[in-house]
């Protein structure tokens, strides 16, 4: 069974809801059991939901990287690409973000 705190949105996978919620604290009667078909949408998008995660983390090491390139230098050209990049890869890590948030206010977790 899957379990959702009603206060704080924690997704808990058992038989039975937990005590309290281990984010937040809620009391045990905070905690609800999701319906077969709200789970589904939970499990279904688990692995869409962490492949967008993992684009948002590359996403961040581009900027990384790119700030280096920046830092370094080199040319005007050079530094031009690195900013560049800087900016597609803010583009890159809000549509992502943007889509788990999409796929949060639908249930799919």
């Amino acid at each position: 069974m899957l379990w959702k705190c009603s206060v704080c949105g924690f997704m808990h996978e058992g038989s039975e809801a937990p005590a309290k919620c281990p984010k937040c604290g809620a009391p045990k009667e905070k905690i609800i059991v999701l319906s077969a078909e709200d789970a589904k949408k939970v499990y279904d998008s688990d692995r869409t939901n962490d492949i967008h995660m993992e684009i948002v983390r590359l996403a961040m090491q581009i900027k990384d990287l790119a700030q280096e390139g920046i830092d370094l230098d080199l040319d005007p050209p050079c530094v031009a690409v690195f900013k560049n990049a800087i900016n597609e890869a803010w583009v890159i890590k809000q549509r992502s973000k943007a889509e788990i948030a999409g796929h949060m206010a639908k249930g799919k977790w």
